[in-house]
């Protein structure tokens, strides 16, 4: 009996070894993964994205140019562009950082509903996502990036003003806390629209900590200055540092019933955009920051907005 039992479990122990031989093999998951995630590095980090705007010297839109009216220069040598769209209506992933502190209490209300009507005209519901921080003593999430304006709406209504300013910490963090990390960097158009007099007085991380940040970020920045002292101040010489590098605009109403009319530009120009691929070569991956300068052929009378450079990949 004892035999027979030994000989029912080896025949058993035999058939379930064959079985198992004869099973397919199931497809090897990992290595599919690492073969085709080399692919995808490849492309971001060999190609350079640069989305712009021109206008002529009277600010009008010029949307009728191609991919032969441009060219790119890095370091003196001129680039090859691999691709060229226009795009009329890209996604946008906006920042609305609101100054806060007690400099701008006297303009904080029209502020807020320049704010909000800027936002309800920008932001198109499962296309579009906008966030708010708020800054003064220091940097506050409001809204995080959502497509619901009066959630938006509701967000700016409760903000209150009071306290000193941070405003590069606010860049510093919208940039690397969200518009860093929605990945892939070329679908979007990211921006920050900055409400602010540019005065700082607060933040842990330097003016040129916040521009690498949103210059890493892909984000262009606008503002709107709230200097309303019609004179040339400290404040409003950052803002046009900043949004000059990324290849936003900064606006400087005199009064501020202009804001609206500011919101608006910002507005309209999000929604002309140019946008051009091309790889560096020679291809550098230092990880550092290589300047850029991008022009239409032969047409002095043009302005193209774009961003300065960008930073190269460590590899």
């Amino acid at each position: 009996m004892k035999v027979w039992v030994l000989f029912a479990a080896l025949s058993a122990l035999a058939a379930i070894l064959v079985a198992a031989d004869e099973k397919p093999t199931p497809p090897l998951a990992a290595p599919a993964v690492e073969s085709d995630q080399p692919t995808r590095i490849l492309v971001d980090v060999t190609r350079v994205n640069m989305l712009f705007t021109v206008t002529d010297k009277k600010g009008r839109f010029i949307t009728d140019l191609n991919k032969d009216d441009f060219e790119v220069i890095e370091y003196k040598k001129p680039q090859v562009i691999q691709e060229f769209t226009a795009e009329s209506d890209l996604p946008l992933r906006i920042g609305i950082l609101v100054d806060t502190s007690s400099s701008i209490r006297d303009r904080f209300r029209f502020e807020q509903e320049a704010a909000i009507q800027f936002l309800n005209s920008v932001i198109h519901p499962g296309v579009d996502k906008a966030m708010v921080v708020s800054f003064d003593t220091s940097a506050e999430l409001v809204s995080d990036l959502i497509d619901d304006p009066e959630k938006l709406d509701t967000s700016i209504r409760n903000l209150r003003p009071g306290g000193g300013t941070s405003l590069y910490d606010a860049i510093f963090f919208a940039c690397r806390d969200k518009l860093q990390q929605d990945q892939p960097k070329h679908k979007f158009r990211r921006a920050l629209v900055i409400v602010s007099d540019g005065e700082d007085n607060q933040s842990r991380y330097s003016r040129d900590q916040a521009l690498e940040m949103a210059q890493k970020a892909d984000a262009v920045i606008y503002a709107i200055s709230t200097n309303i002292s019609h004179t040339d101040t400290d404040g409003d010489k950052v803002l046009r540092y900043l949004t000059q590098e990324t290849g936003g605009h900064a606006f400087f109403p005199f009064k501020v019933e202009d804001l609206e009319q500011s919101f608006e530009n910002i507005a309209n120009e999000l929604r002309h955009q140019y946008n051009i691929f091309y790889r560096p070569e020679p291809l550098k991956t230092d990880g550092l920051y290589h300047t850029v300068e991008l022009r239409v052929k032969g047409r002095k009378d043009l302005v193209v907005r774009a961003r300065k450079g960008y930073y190269a990949p460590k590899m």
